[in-house]
């Protein structure tokens, strides 16, 4: 395939997974009600902590900027953060005990009942966001996933979980990115505007 090709394809691909989700209501309504959760979440000075492998970390830390800096509007800060950031604490977790407890062990340090924690995880079978998930869930967190369309064993422990219909990682990947930022507008819209 060539150069030209593989670009043509990709966008050709991803403009047809958001045509497809945007003509899923029940994706609609699940992007609707995550985003009221956020705003009751932060109007009760609660917190959203964020978690996922890869380029799922780098989307966490890209939507927890966007509510802990700002999305369009100049206005106060939201208590927003990614779990990974923390580069000493990832690493020695990862050496004293096991990578699949970094985030498990994080949430247990500062989570705290009416938190949310969001894990993104494109094929929901990240140990470590799964093992994220059921400490939240014992700590009576509201749990978030964002994956893709197969059943997986993040499945069981999330309270809302949006399942992006495929399971190509990059096209899962930007959906999971517009869907976040539909959120962060949402979001920054009702508290804000």
């Amino acid at each position: 395939m060539d150069t030209k090709s593989i670009i043509s394809k990709n966008l050709q691909d991803s403009i047809h997974l958001k045509k497809t989700i945007l003509k899923n209501d029940t994706i609609v309504n699940q992007i609707v009600e995550i985003s009221h959760l956020i705003v009751n979440t932060f109007e009760n000075k609660h917190q959203l902590l964020l978690c996922g492998n890869g380029g799922s970390a780098a989307d966490s830390q890209h939507l927890a900027a966007e509510f802990s800096g700002r999305y369009y509007l100049n206005r106060a800060p939201l208590k927003a953060m990614a779990l990974h950031t923390d580069t000493s604490f990832l690493t020695a977790v990862s050496n004293d005990y096991s990578f699949d407890e970094v985030y498990s062990r994080l949430v247990e340090a500062i989570g705290t009942k009416g938190d949310i924690l969001l894990g993104l995880s494109t094929s929901g079978n990240s140990k470590n966001i799964v093992n994220a998930l059921r400490q939240a869930k014992q700590q009576h967190m509201i749990t978030v996933g964002f994956t893709g369309k197969n059943q997986s064993d993040m499945d069981d422990y999330c309270d809302y979980i949006i399942k992006v219909p495929s399971i190509d990682t990059p096209r899962i990947q930007e959906a999971h990115m517009i869907i976040g930022h539909s959120i962060c507008e949402i979001v920054e819209q009702k508290l804000f505007s």
